[in-house]
């Protein structure tokens, strides 16, 4: 195994003397864990930044082309739904390929799908491109999860890494799109987005892992060297092995866990679709004309509050090694419920009331991401991992994609209000399932 020191995480990441797997010693774990980490880290920016950046393009294309909210929320639903429901063939060929190759293809077929976005001329044809988007970014999350799940040692601090490298590309994403958008037209803007996925692509390839450091022998499988194979020994090769792991895992509390991810894809993706068009519409969010240059704050409060979800990621993760997720659930989610009843009077407040309910949601809504993570882990079989991951995920960014859909409908025919308070709904439903998991036991 060649030298993989060049990640540099803090060193109280790495295991220590808590080894799952006869390593030679501790530091070829610990240059494993920095190079599985850094891997993960890389490929979740990168997703992220192409997700959020849609949001920042919604209103232009509502300005451009003669639509409403519901459609572009079909639009929107349609494209990021095969994100979700391309997850569970996706954790399949993690088990059964090993999850480097598949985070390579996602971030290459990620920057052809933007290079497609460039060149739509309607609703139909971005429809289409953010559809090959979904399609590529879907298989990163079962694969990328079920890497750090069987790879690396402390799982909770590796999803709390991971989760902010993916807050840094939310906050990115946006951020940069709505720069760029200051001095360029949306088509060049998203062409050149495309370039960072390629060369993420061609970084991943050099990058050399132990897909299996984490797991016990019985749950690994091994090439002809000897050494640990990419897949591993649970993968599934035949229908009836597929259905047979699909009810192994829905048995238990992981039925509560798929729930849970339900809702809070729901709430992800509903309220992150219109947001910051909702900011937009507040008077001292208004465009501010300097010189020759139209700048839009709403769209950098919008990039602000995402970014702030950098320090939720690395709480949720941190509390997934010190407290039950069952109840990290339970909070987190009634804390979002809170926060979408207060958000509108915030914004009424004026500006730094509004600031810090952007900020809290931020915050909460992806604290809870790490949580969910891991309880996925908690109730799933090592064997079964990237299937599980799979199935998660079409629950978060599949089913989940329905929440643009309810969230463009509600504001078609109600008001700012029935958004908000929809979605405290389901939020608050979130927490009930995860306090009465906690109550249930493992």
């Amino acid at each position: 195994m060649r030298d993989r020191g060049s990640f540099r995480l803090p060193r109280r990441f790495a295991a220590t003397d808590a080894l799952k797997v006869g390593a030679a010693e501790p530091q070829d774990v610990n240059d494993n864990d920095r190079a599985i980490v850094g891997l993960v880290m890389l490929a979740h920016g990168l997703v992220h930044t192409y997700e959020l950046s849609i949001p920042i393009l919604v209103g232009i294309w509502l300005v451009q082309f003669p639509v409403t909210e519901a459609a572009i929320g079909v639009a929107v639903t349609v494209g990021t739904a095969f994100f979700g429901f391309g997850a569970l063939p996706g954790g399949l060929l993690a088990d059964a390929y090993g999850s480097k190759r598949l985070i390579v293809l996602c971030m290459l077929g990620m920057g052809a799908s933007f290079v497609v976005l460039g060149l739509s001329g309607g609703l139909a044809s971005i429809t289409v491109a953010l559809s090959l988007w979904g399609i590529a970014a879907s298989v990163y999350h079962p694969a990328g999860l079920s890497l750090i799940s069987k790879g690396v040692d402390q799982r909770g601090t590796a999803f709390a890494y991971h989760g902010m490298a993916g807050n840094v590309g939310i906050g990115l994403g946006p951020m940069v799109t709505a720069v760029l958008l200051i001095a360029f037209d949306w088509r060049l803007v998203v062409t050149v987005l495309a370039i960072p996925a390629g060369v993420g692509a061609l970084v991943a390839a050099t990058i050399d892992v132990d897909e299996t450091a984490a797991v016990g022998d019985d749950a690994a499988a091994t090439d002809g060297s000897g050494g640990r194979s990419a897949g591993a020994s649970g993968s599934v090769s035949s229908l009836s092995e597929f259905l047979a792991n699909s009810r192994r895992l829905f048995v238990g509390g992981f039925v509560v866990v798929f729930a849970i991810m339900i809702l809070s894809g729901l709430y992800y993706r509903g309220i992150t679709t219109f947001l910051q068009q909702l900011l937009a519409d507040l008077p001292m969010l208004s465009e501010v004309t300097v010189g020759e240059i139209t700048l839009e704050p709403s769209r950098f409060v919008y990039a602000g509050l995402l970014t702030v979800g950098i320090a939720g990621q690395y709480a949720g993760g941190k509390l997934t090694d010190r407290i039950r997720t069952e109840w990290g659930l339970a909070g987190g989610f009634g804390a979002l419920a809170v926060v979408a009843l207060l958000f509108l009077p915030a914004a009424s407040a004026g500006l730094v009331p509004l600031l810090v309910a952007s900020a809290l949601l931020g915050f909460f809504l992806f604290t809870v991401q790490p949580m969910y993570q891991a309880s996925v882990a908690e109730y799933s079989p090592p064997e079964a991992r990237g299937l599980s991951y799979g199935y998660s995920y079409l629950a978060v960014f599949g089913v989940g994609a329905v929440g643009a859909v309810v969230a463009g409908t509600v504001l078609t025919y109600t008001s700012e209000w029935g958004l908000f308070l929809t979605f405290a709904a389901v939020a608050g439903l979130a927490s009930l399932l995860g306090l009465g998991l906690s109550l249930r036991g493992r």
